[in-house]
């Protein structure tokens, strides 16, 4: 959840649907959020037969992503954001406003890489590695639903929750969520050292 991040990508997605009625607001915050739910879904399925394809051991990956993990809760302490996620000014969103939904924006670059970039896709994969059986691949992809909700609750009131926290408020959000994430960093890059050292571990 704290890698996802829905907080992040407010600012953009009023943005984008500026003009926008409520209905089609609803929608384009609904395509972005069955676009996260598909994003988990898949990678979660299908995360761990794309490493063994591409020769790629868990505990590598693991590694790996536990490191990019670490770098982006850094920069979210340090209040720079997450370095993996484009900048919210390089898009342009003027042409949206007061245009029928395209749900182009909902998907690209609301949903990816806004909400769900390289490090929650990383993160997915590694936890999708470490379980066995129907019922604790379920619960990831149940989780991914809940998150996947969350998210729409959040765009839905982004109004209301800038007006309430501003830019400030945001930020010490953010700083609060790198440091949960730094820890969840750290579990990673343990398990991954663990499978690829068992014997130092």
């Amino acid at each position: 959840m704290v890698l996802i991040n829905p907080f992040s990508a407010l600012t953009l997605f009023l943005d984008s649907t500026r003009g926008y009625s409520m209905n089609n607001r609803r929608k384009v915050a609904r395509v972005a959020c069955l676009t996260i739910f598909i994003t988990i879904s898949f990678f979660t399925l299908a995360g761990e037969t794309l490493l063994k394809v591409l020769g790629i051991s868990i505990g590598s990956f693991q590694l790996a992503g536990g490191i990019l993990v670490f770098l982006i809760a850094l920069n979210m302490m340090n209040g720079d954001g997450n370095p993996v996620k484009p900048d919210q000014e390089n898009f342009d969103v003027d042409h949206l406003q007061g245009a029928p939904p395209t749900m182009a924006a909902a998907v690209v670059p609301i949903a990816i890489p806004m909400m769900i970039g390289p490090g929650g896709i990383s993160t997915v994969i590694i936890y999708s590695s470490q379980v066995s059986g129907i019922l604790q691949v379920s619960a990831i992809l149940i989780a991914g639903l809940f998150i996947s909700l969350f998210c729409y609750l959040a765009l839905m009131a982004a109004g209301r929750i800038s007006r309430l926290l501003g830019d400030t408020g945001l930020n010490i959000m953010s700083r609060i969520m790198g440091m949960l994430l730094a820890a969840v960093a750290i579990e990673i890059i343990i398990n991954g050292l663990r499978t690829l050292f068992p014997d130092l571990m």
